[in-house]
């Protein structure tokens, strides 16, 4: 296959099988031609060229629904953009039956529920299915969207990052649940970041990188080399982490009998100038809302936090950032990336915005300063555009993250907080990221919450268990040892 727009060759005479119950794998770096292959696959795009069969038969679908008639089901990596969370479960599981020209006008409720039930089952959800939908966790939600495209009985299942935001647990239960589809001959292309995933269930991996398959593995499979061709260059090397006994003794950042909610266990932690401290824990464990806490955007129950050993209470996201106290939060997009409908939606405008009051000089941004700005973060992070005034939604997921890791480094900062900082990025970028992360983790403490323990180890100086809002005080560096916690 091969698919360009404009000048750009997304995809380059790529050729790609999949047999009946088997599970291949697609590695790519963000911006290899994943995205695109996905969309073709899905009828959301037609091919330049090239050919595409489904069971023997020439296959071209139209659209995402004709795409869906012929066999082939996916599962896009943004739940958002799959569900209607104001709707009940029911209504979400028959969103597609019911928007069918040719269904009734009007369902009964239970007519739908009982419809809806044998879906929801096939994916082992139990639940009031009169519920609204938002009311479900993400992962149920996840498993709602899952259990729609099975609906279809679909030949090819196409999931596209189904773990990103997902447990390990729940992870788990999302793999154990495709064994059943295997058994019945449905060909699956799994799209993930993480390796995790691919060790778990791939029988084979694809990988592709500037629109050509480039490998296509088999087991044994070495992911280390897979990472490599994937990338086109060798990872960069681990660190040697630092000791205790090379950072200061004084903290510069701590939480005292700190209780995040009235019912959680009260904890202490602290973390020093130049250390990198993952906290780890289960989505829904609250390591989220804690890191909204010491940036001042929800309020904790009781005790006291303490920033270079003055007494700390931002009343505010903005009184935080003033203080040098930075936050990148989960959802890059609701957080602080902006949609192209605002006017300063490039890479130098989202830089900047968190400083503005800082740049203006006679009522304007000063736009030179803003420009260079961005411009050194583009090489230091290694953000793949054309420049400075590129709009964010023409970057690919991983650079789109660099963006956003890259504000944060644009004013110097006395704590910085990641929450999910290698959400949806591949192993090439991941590798950037946590090289970057290191060398400037000198500068402040570096808190990153995370829920992929891999992620947590690769990058931390010490790793503490987060749960049921609170922590578990035996810091390891040992992931087995973690993990059975």
């Amino acid at each position: 296959m091969t698919k360009r727009f404009g000048a750009t060759l997304a995809l380059s005479n790529l050729d790609l099988s999949i047999h009946p119950g088997e599970v291949v794998a697609l590695m790519g770096a963000n911006g290899a031609g994943k995205s695109t292959l996905v969309k073709i696959l899905s009828g959301i795009y037609s091919p330049d060229s090239g050919a595409l069969t489904l069971d023997g038969k020439p296959y071209r679908p139209a659209s995402a629904q004709a795409a869906k008639q012929l066999g082939v089901a996916t599962v896009h990596q943004s739940i958002a953009d799959a569900v209607v969370p104001a709707l009940s479960i029911a209504d979400n599981l028959l969103l597609e039956r019911l928007c069918d020209p040719g269904s009734p006008w009007r369902v009964p409720p239970a007519a739908r529920r009982a419809a809806a039930r044998p879906l929801a089952e096939r994916v082992g959800l139990r639940i009031d299915l009169a519920a609204p939908l938002g009311s479900l966790s993400l992962a149920n939600q996840q498993r709602v969207t899952l259990a729609r495209a099975l609906a279809s009985h679909p030949r090819l299942l196409i999931l596209d990052e189904p773990t990103a935001s997902l447990s390990a647990a729940e992870a788990e239960r999302l793999f154990a649940q495709l064994e059943p589809l295997r058994e019945e001959g449905v060909a699956i292309l799994l799209v993930s970041h993480r390796i995790g995933d691919l060790r778990r269930i791939a029988d084979r991996v694809a990988v592709v990188r500037d629109g050509r398959l480039v490998a296509d593995l088999h087991p044994p499979i070495d992911f280390d080399a897979a990472v490599e061709t994937m990338i086109g260059r060798p990872l960069p090397d681990p660190r040697n982490r630092r000791t205790a006994g090379t950072l200061p003794l004084e903290p510069s950042f701590s939480l005292r009998d700190f209780q995040l909610t009235p019912h959680s266990v009260p904890f202490d932690l602290d973390v020093r100038r130049g250390e990198i401290v993952a906290i780890a824990g289960p989505v829904g464990g609250g390591k989220s809302r804690l890191a909204s806490a010491i940036f001042g955007a929800t309020r904790a129950s009781g005790g006291r936090m303490l920033l270079d050993g003055q007494p700390w209470r931002p009343r505010s996201p903005a009184a935080a950032i003033r203080a040098g106290v930075f936050l990148a939060g989960e959802d890059r997009w609701r957080s602080s990336l902006f949609p192209d409908s605002v006017p300063f939606a490039s890479i130098a405008g989202t830089l900047s915005f968190p400083f503005l009051s800082r740049w203006f000089r006679r009522g304007a941004v000063k736009r030179a300063t803003e420009r260079e700005v961005a411009t050194q973060a583009i090489a230091s992070f290694g953000i793949r555009c054309t420049g400075p005034d590129d709009r964010l939604t023409r970057l690919s997921g991983g650079n789109q993250q660099k963006v956003v890791l890259a504000r944060w480094h644009v004013e110097p900062a006395r704590l910085l907080l990641l929450d999910e900082p290698f959400q949806g990025v591949d192993a090439g970028a991941r590798a950037d990221i946590a090289d970057t992360l290191r060398r400037h983790a000198p500068q402040r403490a570096t808190i990153v919450f995370v829920s992929d323990l891999e992620e947590a180890f690769e990058i931390a100086d010490r790793v503490v268990r987060f749960d049921r809002a609170t922590l578990d005080h035996h810091p390891t560096h040992d992931l087995s040892a973690l993990s059975d916690r």
